[in-house]
């Protein structure tokens, strides 16, 4: 829907997505957003590439719009409080955020209600950025669900031993900062569970924020490992977004230990369209674009082309074939591309049946803690959401 009289406009950082409707150069993309500028409107931007912000500014210059950049904000704006959303890059949404909810209560006669120091963020303000939450970016979910026998009683996996962390990213420059958040994530989570015995889980706040009670399972004990649950669009370039999440990863030192690729249930056909489809069924259902995600990885891995037994096309037969437990646990410094065996990763028929899985492989063995980075679709994440019941 176009407002034809928005109060202020703004425009976000831009990045090379969603290229097959708003163009192949970060000049059309840009052009495309500063569609939504209105002549003499007031609008704020943040820094931008050169080549997307000498297009914004042609723009604007064209409809003579009063054009501002956003600086980010700065942790002493914040009175001892954090941001609610992780990463570096929230701190550039966050300025954006409050330099368009100013020109608003400007331009609306509101500003003298709640400012009453130029440099000082009022109370309302402070709130809204310390518990804003966005579901399937930068959130961490620790697994908690019911044993089938009984629905009031946690299961073995409720004490953290399966942990998601979800982010939606899937463009170049997002997945880059999906690796960082995740990086940083883990290595928070491996610092602070050295330091308390965790029991069980009860819930689960916004972005990472969680309640815990404490109890008898020694958390430093337990083997970490970083797996990879993975699915993106035919319309992306998995051959960028998985090479940058790899690498920007490992600049980091985190390592995934598995990647596992997966159809979403749900998915659109294009972008304009709001029909989602959601498949009933999982035998039959054509696998080659999971496969081919799987063949990226492994060349990743090793450095080289390396072949799988399923060529273009590949459909899942009547037999549900998924990993033995032990594909988990084991080495993947044993994978040996020569011998067709993918230790490093595997392709799986539905998502309800990974989860299952993982639950399992947790619950099997109690020395691990699994923590799966799910990222490269918006509908892949807002699937495990829905599984995970969040």
């Amino acid at each position: 829907m176009q407002i034809e009289k928005p109060v202020v406009c703004g425009i976000t950082s831009l990045g090379m997505d969603h290229t097959e409707t708003l163009g192949n150069t970060l000049r059309e993309i840009a052009s495309h957003k500063a569609g939504i500028f209105k002549p003499q409107i007031p609008a704020f931007t943040v820094s931008q590439l050169s080549e997307a912000m000498d297009a914004i500014l042609q723009r604007a210059h064209e409809l003579k719009v009063p054009l501002k950049v956003a600086a980010p904000l700065d942790n002493k704006n914040l009175d001892g409080l954090k941001l609610s959303l992780s990463g570096d890059h929230q701190f550039i949404n966050a300025g954006l955020a409050v330099s368009l909810c100013k020109c608003w209560l400007q331009r609306t006669g509101n500003w003298e209600k709640l400012f009453q120091n130029e440099a000082d963020l009022p109370g309302s303000f402070l709130r809204g950025l310390s518990t804003a939450q966005i579901s399937g970016r930068a959130q961490i979910v620790y697994d908690t669900y019911s044993e089938p026998n009984n629905s009031l009683k946690l299961s073995a996996t409720s004490c953290g031993d399966l942990i998601f962390y979800l982010d939606g990213a899937h463009s170049p420059e997002s997945m880059e900062v999906c690796a960082k958040w995740f990086s940083s994530a883990v290595k928070g989570n491996k610092k602070s569970s050295s330091s308390f015995k965790v029991e069980y889980l009860e819930e689960v706040w916004g972005n990472g924020h969680i309640q815990h009670e404490l109890g008898s399972m020694e958390e430093s004990e337990k083997q970490l490992k970083q797996i990879l649950l993975f699915n993106c669009m035919d319309v992306r370039d998995p051959q960028i977004l998985l090479p940058r999440l790899v690498s920007t990863c490992a600049s980091s030192g985190t390592y995934f230990a598995k990647a596992l690729f997966v159809p979403s249930m749900s998915a659109y056909n294009k972008v304009t369209s709001g029909a989602s489809i959601i498949p009933s069924d999982v035998c039959g259902r054509d696998l080659s674009w999971q496969f081919y995600l799987q063949r990226l990885w492994e060349k990743i891995i090793h450095g080289k082309e390396v072949g799988t037994f399923h060529d273009k096309g590949a459909r899942m037969d009547n037999a549900i074939i998924l990993p033995p437990h032990e594909f988990l646990y084991e080495d993947a410094s044993h994978c040996s591309p020569e011998d067709n065996y993918f230790a490093c990763s595997a392709v799986m028929p539905s998502l309800p049946l990974t989860i299952k899985w993982l639950r399992d492989c947790v619950k099997e063995n109690p020395s691990i803690k699994v923590q799966v980075l799910v990222t490269g679709s918006l509908h892949l994440v807002g699937d495990v959401l829905k599984l995970l019941k969040r």
